[in-house]
Formats: C-alpha cells, structure tokens, sequence
C-alpha cells in the first residue's frame, strides 16, 4: 500500500509539473507578443494589489522578473522570426532559380527550333548556288564554298554545345561568312560595312542574336528591293552598356515590327539573361531602312 500511495504521489507530482510547464511556455509566449503599454499597466496593478495585501516588495520583485522575461521573450520571438523569413526567402529564391532554369532552357529550345527551320533552308540555297556557279563561274564557286565551310566551322560548335553566350568576336565572325556568302550570291545588291573596334571583340554576347538581325536585314530590309542596299554592324560601349547594331537601307520592316518569331525570341532570351538590364530596340532610319540594336551590360569573357 505504501508503495502504490507513493507511485501515485510521484504521478500526481509529474502531472502537476507537466501542467505547470505547459502553462509556464503558455505565458512565455503571451510575454513574447503582449504589448509593453498593457504589460506594464497589468504590472502597475499588481503593485496596487500587493501593497493592499501587505507584499508590495514581492509585487515589485515580481513585476521586475516578468519585464525581464518579456525582454527574453522578445528577443526569443524575433530571432524564430528572422529565422523563418530566412527559410521563406531561401524557399522563394530556390523557387525562383528553378522557374528562371526552365524558362531558359525553353528560351533556349525555341532558338534551336527556330535554327532547325532556317539553317536548312539557308544550306540547300547555298549549295545550290555553289552548284550553278561551279559551271559558269567556278572562282565565285570556290569562295563561296570557303564562306560556307567558315560559316560552318563557326555556327557548329554552338549547335553542339548551346552556351547561353560566347564572345562578340565569335557572333561577329559567324554573321562575316554568312554575308560573304549572301554578297556573293546578290553581288552587287549587297554591300557590307563593319565598325566594331577590335577591343570589343572579348566581349560577352549571346549567341546567334547578332546572326538573327543580320538575317532579317537581308530577308525583310534588302532582299526585297530591286537595287539591293547596304548593312552596317557597328558596336560601343556606353556608360556601362554594349550596343550592338545591325542597320540595313533596305525597304523596312512590316507593318508591325518585332513580331516575327526571331525578335521575339531574342527578347525573351535577353530578358532571361539580364532582366531589365537589357533591351532590343527597333527603329525606322531617316534615309529608309531599319536599325535594330541590343543593348546589355558589357562584360567581358
């Protein structure tokens, strides 16, 4: 009997004590959230209520320890705040990085579709061309089959490994062959200028944007006009930003530019590499003609 009274002795003790720990963590947290205006009004009515009953130096001890309790609380309460946050913004950050990776690879394998609908096209004319010339002019023949082996030997490596960038020099030598092939088959109706300084050639730039300009002057500025025109490439640098342009004195854009699916894929890819850093700007030229120029920060590779 003596040991059963005191088994239940001890098990009325931990429940008492479990229950005084469950209301103690239930106080310190309403210490952590109460306002200090209503705290210390609730500790100025102890005082009163103690100096009623004759203990006004244990109210004041006890008004003391809970201030001090509140302090803890508070601090208790904010660092699991911050450290939540921290967690919320790790989570939307991850969150984010995986929505920017999935829109760039579907960035990316818009490009290579659109690639997989010009370039055969564009190699089936080409060697076309080269044929007939083979049998009335064989020298034109032969340079054109240099521009296209160089015009290969630039764009295959991209095809293969599909890097987001590479350098403007390597952009600029793959858009120099394919107009060394376009000049030799529009001859005279076409002229080419180049104004990019060699210091810019190392500088980061996307691959196959320049080409895709390059390509539209020529299919929507030149190749429509009967005498044909001039395409200039230049680039700078201005306060902190490449520009890069492709101007053509062609017959200009359509009715709505921007709306083929090449400029709408390089503004999806700029926005996917540089948000609002960088920008593809369409303008009509005074003379006739289009300008069409990126803009984006300049780096180097």
């Amino acid at each position: 009997m003596d040991r059963q009274k005191h088994a239940e002795a001890l098990a009325g003790i931990d429940l008492v004590s479990h229950k005084a720990s469950i209301y103690w963590w239930l106080f310190f947290d309403w210490l952590a959230v109460v306002g200090w205006g209503r705290l210390l009004l609730i500790c100025f009515l102890g005082l009163i209520m103690g100096g009623i009953i004759g203990v006004p130096v244990l109210a004041f001890f006890l008004g003391v320890a809970v201030c001090i309790v509140k302090i803890v609380a508070g601090g208790k309460r904010r660092a699991e705040q911050r450290a939540d946050a921290a967690v919320e913004r790790s989570q939307q950050a991850e969150e984010l990085a995986e929505v920017e990776a999935l829109q760039r690879q579907l960035a990316e394998a818009r490009m290579g579709a659109l690639q997989a609908q010009i370039e055969p096209h564009f190699l089936f004319n080409t060697l076309s061309s080269v044929c007939q010339l083979m049998e009335t002019a064989p020298e034109r023949a032969l340079l054109m089959q240099k521009a296209l082996i160089r015009y290969l030997r630039s764009s295959l490596p991209e095809w293969r490994e599909s890097p987001a960038e590479t350098s403007l020099g390597q952009q600029l030598e793959l858009s120099r062959a394919y107009l060394d092939i376009m000049q030799l088959r529009m001859e005279d109706r076409l002229r080419v200028r180049l104004e990019v300084p060699e210091s810019l050639l190392d500088a980061r730039f996307p691959v196959m944007m320049l080409q895709t300009l390059v390509e539209n002057a020529i299919k929507h500025g030149l190749e429509p006009k009967a005498e044909g025109g001039e395409i200039l490439i230049d680039a700078k640098v201005l306060a902190g930003e490449l520009r890069v342009a492709v101007s053509d004195s062609g017959v200009g854009f359509p009715e709505q530019p921007g709306q083929g699916m090449g400029l709408s894929n390089i503004r999806e890819r700029l926005a996917m590499l540089h948000g609002e850093r960088a920008q593809l700007l369409l303008e009509v030229l005074p003379a006739g003609g289009t300008r069409a120029t990126i803009g984006l920060p300049f780096a180097l590779v």
